[in-house]
């Protein structure tokens, strides 16, 4: 279990933060750091008189609650329950990766949306366990969201944030959650209370709120140039197909398309619509759908992947300009959603696999905004995969912009 040092009142990694930090200060040079004056003959009967149980910690724990006007009320250990955050936001890591890849977005949310959020960074596919599919990872994250919402009380909202193959986890663990109807209602210890009004649709019986990703690959890795360090080579594209699952499993078999269980289609083709599981209708039931996408420089993610577009439909560079306050964010399309008959397609993508075509279509019936990022003018953009969810701040702290830019958009 991470533990981080966010402000008060506010859940990270699952773990309770206090209202209130204790204080330890040695005795002599604690006074004349913090300022105190020697006492006055007054001051010291009265100090005879009264009894700090805590001794001299217990008197500057008395001085200290006056000063900052803090009253005389017993210092909580938590939220009153009508403040405690009743908005779960779960962030899920993506290749042989871990929670602390999180950790400096999870450190932002907590400070810049205090009370208002709690924070779960996902535990259950670490490392190697990324390896078993997405299926059984994205099982894996739906039965870990409920077994948040048993253990805590009062959350009514959710959403999710994932990183490259964390995307595709979500996709499913979503569709795992999804209810048709619901009534908006509150998890009161493990248990759902339920108001009058009802809603079109929920997650776990939550409301629905943001889903986004960050690089993430939505039509799989097995178009051309999808996966960037094979330079878009036939051999080495075709090559890779062939032994994605030699070296990742049955994860390879569902980035590359080549996985048919039962004759089924393959499972990236199934989750751009409504299977057995309602993979599109439990996207759909979000208020918002976001893709950050690298338009350079990321060897692992293709920009049409990330993006899901269609080589035709991606910015041209001329119009790739910086936000001054957002410095390596380039492009932002708040995006329509498209018929899901009426797309012809052009001579462009004539290459291009049916499958991604079917894949495009599905996923392009929902509105999504997207988010295209360049690190083009960053010493960090050889590794602009991880650069752009700041996987490590020492190594890429260029991408804190782009965690700024989500949560400055997030609804709450």
């Amino acid at each position: 279990m991470v533990v981080v040092n966010p402000p008060v009142g506010v859940t990270v990694f699952s773990v309770e933060i206090p209202l209130r930090r204790e204080i330890r200060v040695p005795m002599r040079a604690g006074r004349r750091k913090l300022g105190f004056q020697p006492k006055c003959a007054q001051e010291r009967s009265m100090g005879r008189d009264k009894v700090f149980p805590d001794g001299w910690m217990g008197f500057l724990e008395e001085r200290m609650r006056k000063w900052m006007k803090m009253g005389e009320e017993p210092v909580r250990r938590g939220l009153e329950p009508e403040m405690a955050p009743d908005h779960l936001v779960v962030m899920v890591h993506g290749l042989v990766g871990s929670a602390e890849d999180w950790r400096f977005a999870a450190e932002q949310f907590a400070r810049r949306l205090t009370n208002n959020v709690i924070v779960h960074c996902s535990e259950c596919n670490s490392t190697l366990l990324t390896f078993d599919g997405v299926d059984l990872m994205g099982e894996r994250l739906a039965e870990e969201v409920q077994s948040i919402l048993n253990r805590r009380s009062g959350i009514r909202k959710i959403s999710f944030v994932a990183h490259s193959l964390g995307g595709l986890i979500a996709r499913y663990a979503i569709g795992r959650l999804y209810s048709p109807i619901i009534k908006e209602s509150a998890h009161v210890n493990g248990t759902s209370s339920c108001k009058d009004n009802v809603l079109n649709s929920g997650i776990a019986g939550l409301v629905p709120m943001n889903f986004i990703t960050f690089a993430s690959p939505h039509l799989g890795s097995g178009g051309h140039n999808q996966l960037p360090f094979l330079c878009g080579l036939p051999f080495l594209e075709r090559s890779a197909s062939e032994a994605a699952h030699l070296i990742v499993g049955r994860t390879g078999k569902h980035l590359f398309l080549t996985d048919s269980d039962d004759g089924k289609p393959p499972l990236l083709i199934r989750m751009a619509g409504d299977d057995d599981i309602k993979f599109r209708s439990a996207l759909k039931s979000f208020k918002r759908r976001v893709a950050y996408a690298n338009a350079n420089f990321d060897h692992m993610v293709g920009w049409r992947t990330s993006s899901i577009r269609r080589q035709h439909e991606l910015p041209k560079y001329h119009l790739l300009v910086a936000d001054e306050n957002y410095p390596h964010i380039v492009y932002v399309d708040k995006g329509n959603a498209q018929s899901s008959c009426g797309d012809p397609i052009s001579d462009l993508e004539v290459h291009k696999s049916d499958l991604e075509e079917d894949m495009i279509r599905g996923l392009t019936q929902l509105n999504w905004e997207r988010v295209d990022v360049s690190f083009q003018n960053s010493k960090q953009r050889y590794i602009a995969h991880n650069t752009i969810q700041v996987k490590s701040y020492w190594l890429n702290s260029d991408g804190a912009d782009v965690v700024s830019h989500m949560i400055d958009n997030f609804l709450i």
